[in-house]
């Protein structure tokens, strides 16, 4: 059974925070790979910025998701992913028109169980990394959503709830789905 798990949904719709409180409960945790991105190129005033050059920025993800994905290949516990390759190949479909989802969603599967995080406008917040606006990250979420059930992952969207209720919800969900 695969140990890598995604968390992955609305930008600002706390996934970032939920995988805080995962790591602080001993879990691996692996940074999404778009706020990465985002900080080296704001420090190299680089161009592969989403609010620049979108296709580029998703190419540059999906590089970064595969190495993350490959990494942890091997782990016997969970390993928590911020986002994932199919977002990462999704925003590039949405930029580019290129066709990767499919191909990347199918070669490099993470547990068949994904956490999306739905829009959340109370909690929402833009800045230096996170740019766009809550429509924008709505309609990411709906490309999202359909992206992971075309592949065929079991999709739970995580309630609007405090973060330890949230990551308790998580952790007894993937306990009911280990093998007997």
């Amino acid at each position: 059974m695969d140990r890598r798990v995604v968390i992955s949904g609305c930008s600002g719709g706390g996934k970032s925070t939920l995988l805080e409180a995962l790591r602080e409960r001993g879990f691996s945790v692996v940074e999404e790979p778009g706020r990465r991105i985002v900080r080296e190129e704001l420090a190299s005033n680089g161009s592969a910025l989403p609010w620049i050059d979108l296709a580029a920025f998703a190419r540059r993800a999906i590089s970064a998701a595969a190495s993350d994905w490959e990494a942890n290949a091997k782990s016997d516990s969970w390993v928590f992913f911020d986002r994932s390759l199919v977002d990462a190949a999704s925003a590039l479909e949405h930029a580019s028109g290129d066709r990767v989802l499919d191909d990347l969603g199918r070669t490099h599967p993470y547990h068949r169980r994904v956490f999306l995080t739905p829009p959340w406008p109370e909690i929402y917040g833009q800045d230096e990394e996170r740019q766009h606006d809550l429509e924008a990250a709505a309609e990411e979420y709906d490309r999202l959503l359909a992206a992971y059930r075309m592949l065929g992952y079991e999709i739970t969207i995580l309630p609007k709830a405090s973060v330890a209720e949230r990551a308790d919800l998580i952790l007894r969900t993937l306990e009911a789905d280990v093998p007997r």
